[in-house]
């Protein structure tokens, strides 16, 4: 008979819980974005990007910098200008491209160097390393057999090793060490790993730094003619011809000071090109200071002014013809207008002015408008001929002369409108609002008449300098940041991390006790970095007596 026995029913395994959907799709997902983007490869990509994001800024003209001559640039390129336009070519630096990169670099940067620090703070306290089983695999390695007990020597070892950390054990007796044994094991160049930090950190402050400058910072430009008379106040944006302020910068609330341009002098090397520039400068802190008690500077290239925690460069020159008008009733305009350099080696300028009619000339202010005067033209420092076209050979004012076009009409200084103040609007001569009247080159002191009776004199010349007021709040704090960046990375590449291990054991193969058998054995990076080829000299040198540190250790 067949007995049938019932036994108890294995439960079936269960299947595993599954996670909740939310770290699933949100958490999981989160973590591992996370630990991408401070992922020190991660870092050193967006480095890499941020350098070569920042290569169209330096080539091609920037907005903030030279306006005109970017939307010179886009209109000489068609289609491709607009396309770089519209991807922000010409405003590299406020773009929201770069502006991702930086911000996803500070952030790579802060995740990747914190749990380094910790870990860095973590080895401060940590014991040197246990020498390991079998000293004879590493790089460097000797084993000698000296006179002396092995708690003797370890001290004595230990005492050679000032400057290390370093750590004295005794090993009970053991199948492999019968007798036991004594190990020193030594740490040497902590300060590598610090420095590395250190400059990592460094240029963190950097980027912030930067950032604060640019948030909190603002710079202006303005042309002044040097004549003792004409300077400006640093009171409102209103007084600068271009003004650029950060994004928390109303322009309310500007440091206050004043100055004037007495004087500027510039000297050239032989083939034009400029040497030195000198420009004289009185400045005070304080507008209801009399002027007579203002101070003197001399503002030079890479010479700044210093005044108010703000910056006075001098960034271009040029020279400003002074013309006469005088009208059929004998009433006279004056004007010294800026010219701009065309020609930087001979400082052939380009420029135009224009003058009001007299109040009473006209019988109506239809006429009287439609009766002004415009002048446009050339002015050479020193002047040469291409036939009858005006040109200049040198950058020394040793022969000025003008090549002037002079109009009629509605120069459209009633208009209300912006215009160019270097050039006539060549809308209005087509639309036949401004007429030539006459042309003709002039010396100082020369004139030119109309068919009314108007006469221009080209009366001299003055001086002029374009200055910018910058102002950089964090301008300290990005030279201490470089400074410190410096130290760190001469700290990491000078500092060298080594290890040094010591077995000490009783000589039980003579029956000696007297006499131990000394295992050194030393860890480094790379040779270069390390201990190089004089490691046995050195390690030898530990077992003296002396108790003197050798240098090269």
């Amino acid at each position: 008979m067949t007995q049938t026995i019932d036994r108890p029913s294995t439960p079936a395994p269960q299947a595993p819980q599954r996670p909740h959907w939310v770290k699933r799709r949100v958490l999981w997902p989160l973590r591992n974005l996370w630990r991408s983007l401070t992922s020190m490869r991660t870092a050193l990509v967006l480095l890499f990007l941020l350098a070569l994001a920042a290569i169209p800024g330096a080539l091609l003209p920037q907005r903030e910098l030279n306006e005109q001559k970017t939307l010179q640039y886009i209109s000489d390129h068609g289609w491709l200008g607009e396309w770089m336009d519209k991807i922000q070519l010409f405003d590299v630096f406020k773009s929201a491209w770069f502006t991702a990169i930086y911000v996803l670099l500070f952030i790579s940067l802060v995740g990747c160097l914190t749990p380094r620090i910790i870990e860095h703070a973590k080895s401060l306290r940590a014991k040197p390393v246990a020498a390991p089983r079998n000293l004879s695999r590493m790089p460097r390695h000797i084993t000698e057999t000296v006179d002396g007990e092995p708690a003797e020597l370890a001290e004595r070892i230990s005492g050679n090793l000032r400057g290390w950390r370093r750590e004295i054990t005794v090993r009970e007796p053991s199948k492999a060490y019968p007798d036991g044994c004594v190990e020193v094991s030594a740490e040497k160049g902590y300060l590598r790993e610090f420095g590395n930090l250190v400059f990592h950190f460094a240029l963190l402050a950097l980027l912030v730094s930067i950032a604060v400058g640019k948030v909190y910072g603002y710079e202006g430009t303005r042309s002044l003619v040097a004549d003792g008379e004409q300077g400006l106040c640093n009171t409102s944006t209103a007084v600068y011809d271009s003004f650029r302020a950060g994004a928390l910068v109303d322009g309310t609330n500007l440091s206050p000071f004043c100055i004037r341009v007495d004087d500027f002098s510039a000297t050239f090397l032989p083939n034009g090109q400029p040497s030195m520039y000198d420009a004289k400068i009185r400045y005070t802190t304080d507008p209801r200071t009399p002027s007579s008690q203002w101070q003197e500077r001399s503002v030079r290239v890479n010479d700044p002014l210093r005044v108010s925690g703000d910056r006075v460069y001098v960034l271009g020159n040029g020279f400003a013809p002074t013309f006469t008008v005088t009208f059929p009733n004998g009433e006279k305009r004056t004007q010294t207008a800026l010219f701009i350099p065309e020609v930087m080696q001979t400082m052939l300028s380009s420029g135009a002015a224009r003058f009001d009619t007299p109040a009473g000339l006209y019988p109506d202010e239809d006429t009287r408008r439609k009766n002004q005067i415009a002048l446009e033209g050339l002015f050479a420092p020193t002047a040469s001929y291409d036939g009858t076209l005006l040109s200049s050979s040198s950058p020394e004012p040793n022969d000025p002369q003008v090549a002037i076009r002079i109009y009629r009409g509605d120069t459209g200084l009633d208009t209300g409108r912006a215009q160019n103040a270097y050039s006539l609007d060549p809308t209005m001569m087509h639309q036949g609002r401004l007429n030539r009247e006459a042309q003709a080159n002039l010396k100082i002191g020369e004139s030119a008449s109309l068919p009314d009776g108007t006469k221009v004199s080209f009366d001299g010349y003055k001086r002029w300098i374009s200055v910018q007021v910058s102002h950089d709040p964090a301008q300290t704090w990005v030279l201490v940041s470089s400074i410190v960046m410096l130290v760190g990375l001469v700290v990491s590449l000078i500092v060298k991390r080594r290890r040094i291990w010591a077995r000490l054991v009783p000589d039980s193969d003579n029956g000696d006790r007297r006499r131990t058998v000394v295992e050194i054995a030393g860890l480094a990076r790379t040779d270069q970095a390390g201990w190089g080829e004089g490691f046995d000299e050195q390690a030898r040198g530990l077992l003296t007596d002396d108790n003197r540190r050798l240098r090269r250790l």
